[in-house]
């Protein structure tokens, strides 16, 4: 066996088509001894990146913004996608079928302030005709954080990604009532990254090999068996089986998980409207600046 060390910047049921490489046996199967870990934050996931203490790692192909708008190359291009749309959900405090985006303005909302999901939450609040000043945005921490705050009734809504949210609808707290994934609509959210060397190894292309097959496994197979095997394989032992089917389910039906694990052109551009919306590039960036085909 061939050890290949992977990485995350989050740890979500988002992630299963890369999680399930593991726990499904995928890797194993390509002669590859896998270990995952999570990464504090992405200039940690670079370091061990440069360092060779990480070959791959979960991350967003705009990570790489920062470092194009000091005009620098960035270390790492992203290779395939995870998620072809944003995977936060709004909770709300009692079940609400008739929720509009418009039910947000003046409300106390409990939002994550990470980079991505701001940006995709003010853009998704743009096109459904809300602007994000019109919330009382509260930024209580991290995922905990931000789960405890609403339990302790910090807000009327939150802000928040699989299972966290449906962790809240079994305890009775909180209901999901939108998707800011149905609000952005297609878009390079989520995706896998990897040094411009590494990806023309022997290696990589054993793990592209890997991560196809997990990819049709988790669009294909009930969601039951793939929160199944992810909580076999100890990715979440402190989250319900139930609540862990629930999430897996939530996110095949938004349709976040697609075949094709190419990062488009198309979903790139979306991707830059997005940022472009918050200031947060000043011009738009060439796509092959950071996005490279997955190895074949």
């Amino acid at each position: 066996m061939t050890q290949i060390h992977l990485m995350s910047i989050r740890h979500s049921a988002f992630y299963s088509p890369y999680l399930m490489t593991v726990a499904g046996g995928y890797l194993r199967d390509e002669g590859l001894q896998p270990e995952y870990r999570v990464a504090t934050s992405v200039p940690a996931m670079l370091d061990s990146m440069r360092q060779g203490g990480c070959q791959v790692s979960q991350s967003a192909v705009a990570a790489n913004f920062a470092a194009l708008e000091r005009d620098e190359k960035p270390d790492v291009a992203h290779f395939a996608q995870i998620n072809a749309r944003d995977g936060f959900f709004i909770a709300a405090r009692h079940p609400d079928p008739d929720f509009s985006w418009n039910k947000l303005r003046g409300r106390r909302v409990l939002v994550d302030h990470f980079f991505q999901p701001l940006a995709m939450l003010k853009y998704g609040l743009h096109r459904m005709g809300v602007e994000y000043a019109a919330l009382q945005a509260i930024d209580a921490g991290d995922v905990a954080m931000m789960a405890q705050a609403f339990r302790d009734g910090g807000a009327d809504y939150v802000h928040l990604q699989g299972p966290a949210p449906q962790q809240l609808e079994q305890e009775g707290i909180g209901y999901v009532v939108a998707a800011v994934g149905d609000a952005v609509g297609p878009v390079a959210f989520s995706s896998l990254c990897a040094s411009r060397e590494w990806l023309s190894t022997d290696l990589a292309r054993a793990f592209m090999r890997a991560y196809r097959k997990s990819l049709d496994y988790v669009i294909d197979a009930p969601a039951q068996e793939t929160a199944a095997r992810l909580f076999e394989a100890g990715f979440f032992p402190s989250i319900d089986r139930q609540v862990l089917t629930s999430t897996v389910r939530a996110y095949q039906r938004l349709g976040c998980w697609e075949r094709d694990p190419h990062i488009s052109p198309t979903s790139y551009e979306n991707l830059l409207d997005v940022f472009a919306y918050s200031g947060l590039i000043t011009r738009r960036h060439a796509y092959e600046c950071s996005v490279v085909a997955p190895p074949q």
